[in-house]
């Protein structure tokens, strides 16, 4: 899947060796940790004006990339408790049709990169363009590293559960919006 605007070019590409190339280690970083939670190899390169616009568009990405490969019947729902070191974070994901984004993530020390404006984006993207509802919330935590990585983690099993195929339609209403 690929976005090119006048701020970004990004490509994101699942089950496809390639490794992670965004230009922004932090970044880098962090979906190295999500794909190899989520189970999955992936190529993701990218280049961009501003930080913002390359989580969100990154997110926004992702998200295209995931829902263009969601089997016919899917599990829908995923979660995930998430220690790492000092932190401990809650991840849970619906793709219900229904984009909507629950972001508490709270530390006390932070770390040169690891912010969390920079995480809403990119979950906010990831949420509008998968169509699903994303809730992170930080049970403990004090690095912004920890947390951080921990959420990336977490939000990995987690969307490893919820796009796996399933042998129902996931839902009493009898259809997903997605």
């Amino acid at each position: 899947m690929r976005r090119t605007t006048r701020e970004t070019d990004v490509t994101v590409e699942l089950d496809s060796e390639g490794g992670i190339g965004t230009g922004d280690r932090v970044l880098d970083h962090l979906l190295t940790a999500l794909f190899f939670y989520m189970g999955r190899e992936a190529k993701v390169e990218a280049t961009y004006d501003l930080r913002h616009h390359l989580w969100e568009d990154v997110g926004i990405t992702l998200g295209e990339e995931l829902r263009s490969k969601l089997p016919g019947k899917f599990a829908r729902l995923g979660s995930a408790v998430m220690p790492m070191d000092d932190a401990l974070v809650v991840v849970a994901v619906d793709i219900s049709g229904r984009p909507y984004v629950s972001l508490e993530l709270s530390f006390e020390e932070e770390e040169e990169g690891f912010e969390k404006a920079l995480v809403r984006e990119f979950l906010w993207g990831l949420a509008r363009s998968l169509k699903a509802t994303v809730h992170v919330k930080t049970l403990s935590g004090v690095n912004a590293h920890h947390v951080i990585e921990a959420a990336f983690k977490g939000l990995g099993v987690a969307l490893g559960k919820a796009v796996r195929e399933s042998g129902k339609l996931e839902s009493t209403k009898g259809l997903l919006e997605v």
